[in-house]
């Protein structure tokens, strides 16, 4: 009997490797399975000290205990524009049982299981898709010595060694990596603490110091202070800001702990198509610390990543660091709220705990916002990452062409070294908005214009 045969007997999806251990221990002596299965089935406690079906009874009734109704916790939010897809992403994981708090960002947009822009706290468990992909992904801005009026004017001729130091001074793509690799003391950690770092180390070493693909960008621009802070008088100054993450190595790492995540959940949640990817792994079990490990060691090689290219970018450009702001999003953290500890994932939001510094960008043309966390409880001490994506990358590159965003760009005075059209500032929403529906979560203390910006380019060219 097969476990389709099973399942159309009534047998849960979790029961079945016992009920199929129970019919090939049958003796010959009793009934067959197909009239004997629907018979535990209906009354599994009649047959717990049956020497045949006991365990197979006991699967069964361990399982309706464990099979309560999904109950969902309230979630807060802001801002109005979200797709419907973003909010049934966060109100099915608000119907998780080890939910404890949530909350939806105003640069939220749909993700897999957790949107981008969603905040989760949960009890004594951790969701590798709630973190996300890219491990660690993070924003790092330098602010600099180097002369702000060169910049301001962004003349290309005056302005080749800073085009110079982003076009070597990291590398774009997927997969891509240094033939001759940086070095950095994350390297020297221990490597070994799970299967998959191992695995991952070489890879690791090789993509150390890149940017990756997607909405990652390193760029130069200039930073207004209206106050003094960070060390440095009111003004304006040249910074360099990049937002990449753990690469590769967070990516795999990702993958093989949702797998194990997903051998070990529940049939109602890995079997469901929307809750799939909220499969979590318990903090007392062994692959839940496990990933706890990877997934902070992820993080450290992340903040090596954009240290190696800021270190690397700013001598190519004969500049000195004057001050550094820097933040992660996409991770999990362990926090107190109302009382109690909890995991809270931030995938795609920054941490805006009081006093907490972060950087949020809007586009490749617009402004990104250095920010002071307020400590709203109700946000889970959160904020956005970014602007948030208008439109989905598909939808950008059929909607869009560079004639009008050339024009723009140059409006702007942004010169785009490359990039993609799913990058454009039309695919994304207004970052003046999303900064105005969290006043409450942020405040604001500088500002970041980008001058030169370089991504991965798709093919297409911004200056023809």
């Amino acid at each position: 009997m097969n476990k389709k045969q099973l399942v159309n007997l009534g047998v849960p999806k979790d029961c079945v490797p016992e009920a199929i251990a129970a019919i090939q221990t049958l003796p010959r002596t009793r009934e067959g399975a197909k009239k004997l299965i629907p018979k535990v089935v209906a009354a599994p406690e009649v047959y717990v000290a049956d020497p045949d079906l006991g365990l197979f009874a006991k699967a069964l009734i361990e399982f309706h205990e464990n099979d309560v109704p999904l109950s969902s916790i309230a979630y807060s939010k802001w801002g109005e524009d979200f797709d419907e897809f973003s909010i049934q992403q966060i109100e099915n994981a608000c119907k998780l049982p080890v939910a404890r708090g949530a909350a939806l960002m105003p640069d939220a947009h749909s993700g897999y299981g957790l949107p981008i822009g969603g905040v989760l706290a949960c009890e004594n468990a951790v969701i590798p898709y709630g973190v996300g992909v890219d491990i660690a992904c993070r924003m790092k801005l330098t602010i600099t010595d180097l002369d702000v009026q060169t910049l301001e004017q962004n003349d290309p001729a005056k302005c080749r060694e800073l085009d110079r130091s982003l076009e070597k001074g990291t590398l774009f793509g997927a997969g891509r990596k240094w033939k001759r690799p940086h070095d950095h003391e994350v390297l020297d950690e221990d490597w070994t603490i799970t299967a998959i770092t191992r695995q991952v180390r070489d890879k690791a070493v090789g993509q150390l110091g890149t940017s990756g693909s997607g909405n990652h960008f390193v760029e130069w621009g200039v930073v207004t202070l209206a106050e003094g802070d960070f060390g440095l008088e009111a003004g304006t100054y040249v910074g360099l800001l990049s937002h990449s993450g753990s690469r590769g190595p967070g990516a795999m790492t990702c993958k093989r702990y949702t797998d194990i995540a997903r051998q070990g959940a529940p049939s109602r949640i890995k079997d469901d198509p929307q809750l799939r990817h909220l499969c979590w792994l318990d903090m007392d079990s062994e692959a839940g610390q496990e990933y706890w490990a990877a997934m902070n060691l992820m993080g450290r090689f992340a903040s090596a990543n954009h240290e190696v290219i800021h270190r690397y970018v700013t001598k190519l450009a004969g500049a000195k660091s004057l001050a550094t702001i820097e933040n992660h999003h996409n991770f999990a953290w362990l926090e107190k709220h109302d009382g109690q500890d909890v995991y809270v994932h931030r995938k795609g939001a920054t941490p805006a705990g009081e006093g907490d510094l972060g950087v949020i960008p809007g586009n490749m043309a617009d402004a990104a916002f250095i920010v002071r966390g307020k400590g709203n409880a109700k946000s889970l001490n959160s904020a956005s990452h970014g602007a948030g994506r208008a439109m989905s990358r598909t939808a950008a590159k059929k909607k869009f062409s560079w004639g009008s965003w050339r024009d723009h760009l140059k409006h702007k005075n942004v010169r785009l070294l490359a990039g993609g059209l799913d990058e454009v500032p039309g695919a994304y929403k207004n970052i003046h908005d999303v900064m105005a529906a969290q006043q409450d979560l942020v405040d604001v203390v500088g500002q970041f214009m980008p001058k030169i910006v370089m991504m991965c380019g798709d093919g297409s060219r911004a200056e023809d």
